[in-house]
């Protein structure tokens, strides 16, 4: 094609429940485009948008991936999204990238959970949006109840525009209801007919359907309308254009992907309904000021663009994905990254095809590419001219909601595996890896134990070493409940000078500031002043591990009435283990326990899933504050052990089918029941 302008450029993102066969959809367009002379196939490991080593190995998508093809003298950028769960921040920034998309839903007469929550995200934020009904030629697929189940559910926002041609229980091809015309597929395309006589009448009575959609879509199509009782094809094709670009239209079709029936279909719709980056609702960024800007696609404008992703990419280093939102970006141009404040100087600029990379001189306002050997570049940076210097809205990305415990398999090989995990980080930011300040122990947070195992697998692929995933420790403290006096006395004679001193010390709970208080209430100088601190420090260090299982004693008072000294032998050594013995002494007598820290939970599910989590809840010793409607959804608002909730991103997936999340933060510290105590006794008695 000629110079790519802004208004010939379609984005869309190809999104869905896992294993629908987005990936194949993409791999028929890029055929169809003639981006590739071949078809490959997600079973024979040989498409386009699937080549990570795990992706290869688990049949799924675990990051998004883009390639381009032209249709109709229109440059369609495809980003294949993830459909499975642990990957929803690939989604987030997908859809911050492009300005539309395609839900790919299998032909089994439901709508799946993956292709539900992308259809209401959707529609939550007016992202244009199409479906394609794939699988059609598949034994027991039913085109008809998948358009019924998606209409039952999203009502008239569900716009058949094809009627399907049936025949022995498959659709074989389709009439287009604006056009009138009836095509069947044939390999690789589709083949005119004649309107069967008996599709004549329905699709008169689903073209009236649709003139009355398309004429409540605008001021001017609607007067028409009334006063002409129709509307002519192009201005349906004018208003279904209008209503989805609004979110209040959704077109669906069907075909299938692998059979390549149908899909040349939807490359028409793409171009012909789908709106350019011209016609993309602006995207919010703040000035220097900070005052926020309403951002649309303008060529003519100077240079500003965003990082949605960033890959490593083993032969041309890190490659940063960028969606171009203002201006013209050129290769030798030098850009101010307004995240970070630092100027970056645009080397070579790329258009992705999967793994590969093509080489272009520039990105118009509204494309998507790549450039490489970007310093200090990450993802979620603006990139702008300094003519421009704005930024854009974060990506929000989901939060951590599952904690492993992560070490190197070998020994010696611990900074090899944190330097690759901080190289992986760079192309997934839903994941974290710290030190945990309460345990002392390396954890990794994340979205799902499949997206952590994933990452383990490529830390062995890409940079050679072995990482283990195992439960993290839960950081449990220790209390006294009632109160105790003891006597430390510590007394050395070793021949030369001695070591000699004696406390007496009452231990109590109720620190003032809930963690650790000392009194010094000696009177007469039964113990100097010169020793006192060094109690002190002795019950310090002594109160990092309590008696029953060694967890930090916290919520403690102890008040230093007595002792003795002598004038020679006495020395601070002396004090600080005679504090301690004091402790040992004193607060096994004082009726100790277990604290274990407790979060509170805020669960949305659907309605339905209520009674599942309000009794899995209670097994968990839980306690329901209550309940309200949030989004159409019940928001169940609840406290619980950590000890309880360590899994539980996976077991609530299992219990909605994958319909239900969860945020949670934390509360404070309660006792642990006497059944629960004895375990953890046990266990760290092990």
């Amino acid at each position: 094609m000629g110079k790519i302008t802004t208004n010939n450029i379609r984005n869309v993102a190809i999104i869905g429940h896992s294993g629908e066969g987005k990936t194949t959809l993409a791999e028929a367009i890029l055929f169809n485009g003639k981006t590739i002379d071949r078809m490959g196939k997600t079973t024979d490991k040989n498409t386009v948008m699937d080549f990570d080593e795990q992706e290869l190995a688990r049949g799924i998508s675990i990051s998004l991936a883009c390639a381009n093809t032209t249709w109709q003298d229109v440059k369609i950028n495809l980003v294949d999204v993830p459909g499975f769960y642990d990957f929803e921040g690939e989604f987030e920034e997908a859809m911050r990238a492009v300005g539309s998309a395609v839900l790919v839903a299998d032909a089994s007469g439901s709508v799946a959970v993956g292709a539900e929550k992308a259809i209401d995200y959707c529609i939550r934020r007016h992202i244009p949006l199409m479906i394609f009904v794939n699988g059609v030629d598949k034994e027991n697929s039913n085109y008809v109840a998948t358009v019924q189940a998606f209409i039952e559910k999203y009502g008239r926002k569900i716009s058949p525009t094809h009627l399907p041609i049936i025949r022995d229980g498959k659709m074989k091809g389709y009439v287009s209801v604006i056009s009138g015309k009836a095509f069947e597929f044939s390999p690789g395309g589709r083949e005119q007919v004649d309107v069967p006589a008996a599709m004549e009448e329905d699709v008169k009575i689903l073209k009236n359907e649709l003139i009355e959609a398309a004429a409540e879509t605008s001021e001017a199509l609607l007067n028409k309308f009334f006063d002409e009782g129709t509307l002519t094809n192009d201005e349906i094709v004018a208003g279904l254009r209008s209503g989805l670009c609004s979110g209040e239209t959704i077109p669906i079709m069907g075909g299938s992907a692998l059979q390549n029936m149908g899909v040349l279909n939807l490359m028409y719709e793409i171009v012909d309904l789908l709106p350019s980056p011209l016609e993309r609702r602006p995207v919010l960024a703040t000035d220097e000021s900070g005052e926020v800007l309403s951002i649309v696609s303008d060529s003519d404008k100077p240079f500003s663009a965003q990082v949605f992703k960033t890959v490593a990419d083993p032969f041309v280093g890190k490659l940063n994905m960028i969606r171009v939102f203002t201006g013209t970006l050129k290769s030798g141009m030098t850009v101010l990254n307004m995240t970070t404040g630092e100027k970056e100087r645009i080397n070579t600029i790329y258009v992705m095809k999967g793994k590969k990379q093509e080489v272009v001189d520039e990105l118009v306002a509204g494309d998507i590419g790549a450039v490489n050997k970007l310093v200090n570049t990450n993802t979620g940076d603006t990139l702008c001219d300094e003519k421009l210097k704005i930024k854009y809205y974060d990506i929000p990305l989901p939060k951590p909601v599952i904690t492993m415990k992560i070490s190197a398999a070998k020994s010696g090989e611990e900074d090899k595996v944190f330097q690759g995990l901080n190289r992986l980080a760079e192309e997934d930011l839903t994941f974290k890896v710290e030190k945990d300040k309460e345990t002392g122990e390396t954890v990794i947070r994340g979205q799902g134990e499949t997206q952590l195992d994933v990452l383990c697998k490529k830390l062995k692929a890409k940079f050679g070493c072995e990482a283990v995933l195992s439960e993290p420790k839960v950081a449990f403290r220790e209390k006294i409940t009632g109160v105790a006096e003891a006597e430390g006395k510590h007394k050395k004679q070793t021949g030369g000078a001695g070591q000699f001193g004696v406390v007496n010390i009452k231990f109590e709970p109720g620190a003032a500031d809930g963690q650790f208080e000392f009194v010094d209430a000696v009177v007469g100088g039964a113990v100097p002043k010169q020793f006192i601190p060094a109690v002190e420090k002795g019950l310090r260090e002594a109160i990092t591990k309590g008696v029953l299982a060694g967890y930090p004693m916290v919520d403690l008072k102890c008040t230093l009435f007595d002792g003795k000294y002598h004038p020679v032998d006495s020395k601070e050594v002396a004090f600080v283990s005679a504090a301690k013995l004091a402790y040992d002494d004193a607060i096994r007598r004082a009726k100790p326990v277990i604290l274990e820290p407790i979060y509170s939970y805020k669960i949305l599910v659907p309605d339905n899933y209520t009674g599942d989590i309000l009794g899995d809840m209670n097994k968990r010793r839980g306690r329901i504050l209550g309940m309200e409607t949030v989004n159409g959804l019940q928001e169940i608002s609840a406290e619980a052990p950590l000890i309880e909730m360590l899994k539980y991103a996976t077991d609530l997936r299992s219990m909605t089918q994958g319909r239900g999340s969860f945020s949670f933060e934390f509360l404070g510290y309660e006792e642990v029941p006497f059944a629960a105590q004895e375990k953890i006794i046990a266990d760290a008695k092990k």
